[in-house]
């Protein structure tokens, strides 16, 4: 089957390896979409992502959608569309009970975390738990099903802001997972949802899936003191003080886009002054269910793809997800009639 691996710094390879056979309790599916992640582009283009270092190749990827390609269990019949929940939970702790996304020792599809490393779902072919498959509602396209990961993330931003219902909303950062937390914020009825950017077109995209408002930063002045909730989706060290500052008294701002793992210097005298609520958003625990019904609902959401490319051409589809003022969210296709 082809994989797609990464060997190290910049060293992107389409090879074809031994096909998976599915031990006991395991599913294996086939894969039709892989979506291009911001952990898969440092992965690529350094060699790792933050503290954790390719040092044994790696397959990206654990944004997929696909079929059921085989099921010992006999439950899911062949050709069943689904997606995958790419995590398997470490060991509970106390006070964290509720929270399994946060318990040490568990694993992500497509990461160098840990040793061995847990490959992704960038493959022809996938093995996963049957736990892990959450089977896509009739009238979800792979293609949109491939989104469910990403909105998971965006939903649990949200979930850690708490209610977001008749309030002013700001995103920062109009990448896919802003563009996909801007989405969410909107079906969870907020009253207000402004997209902020460095650049037009992910504004542009912003706009077309119906928020109230954008701000391009550089450009524009962002409000101060005007939002209810502020997700700071960019990731961007640079882009926390101006959250800070544009949140009113006593709001809650939740920081969903991951930052260097390196000191930055950030102005904390509004957090102070205005009493704010800096809040951590690490992936997520069960929102992905929420994602796939808010697809089945939205079908508009599946605009934030800007692009599919085939496998064969990897570097390509990795290349266009860096440049992020002509793309939103890069889907590597693994179909057949795509090659």
């Amino acid at each position: 089957m082809r994989a797609i691996v990464i060997h190290g710094k910049q060293d992107l390879r389409v090879e074809e390896v031994p096909t998976p056979e599915p031990a006991e309790g395991q599913l294996r599916l086939r894969i039709a979409y892989g979506g291009v992640c911001g952990s898969d582009l440092h992965y690529w283009a350094e060699g790792a992502n933050g503290e954790y270092v390719v040092r044994e190749p790696l397959v990206p990827g654990h944004e997929v959608s696909g079929t059921v390609d085989l099921d010992p269990s006999g439950e899911l019949a062949p050709g069943t569309p689904v997606t995958v929940h790419p995590a398997t939970f470490g060991i509970p702790q106390p006070g964290i009970e509720d929270r399994r996304h946060l318990w040490p020792g568990g694993a992500y599809l497509g990461s160098a975390a840990t040793r061995p490393h847990t490959q992704g779902g960038m493959s022809e072919y996938l093995l996963v738990r049957r736990d892990m498959v959450r089977v896509l509602p009739e009238g979800v396209p792979l293609r949109r099903g491939a989104l469910a990961e990403p909105l998971a993330v965006a939903l649990h931003g949200l979930t850690v802001a708490g209610d977001v219902a008749g309030r002013r909303v700001l995103v920062s950062g109009s990448g896919p997972i802003g563009l996909l937390a801007a989405a969410a914020a909107l079906a969870r009825g907020a009253a207000e949802v402004v997209a902020t950017d460095v650049l037009e077109g992910p504004l542009e995209r912003a706009r077309g899936l119906g928020v109230h408002g954008t701000v391009r930063i550089g450009a524009e002045q962002l409000p101060v003191e005007a939002f209810d909730v502020v997700l700071e989706c960019s990731g961007v060290p640079a882009a926390v003080s101006p959250a800070l500052a544009a949140a009113r008294r006593g709001a809650v701002v939740v920081q969903v886009g991951m930052v260097p793992n390196e000191a930055r210097p950030v102005n904390l005298a509004p957090l102070v002054s205005k009493e704010l609520q800096l809040r951590g958003s690490f992936r997520f625990d069960d929102e992905i269910d929420e994602a796939i019904e808010l697809l089945a609902a939205h079908p508009q959401i599946e605009e934030v793809v800007t692009h599919e490319i085939p496998a064969d051409r990897a570097l390509e589809a990795f290349a266009a997800a860096r440049d992020s003022s002509a793309s939103g969210k890069v889907l590597v296709s693994f179909r057949d009639e795509d090659r």
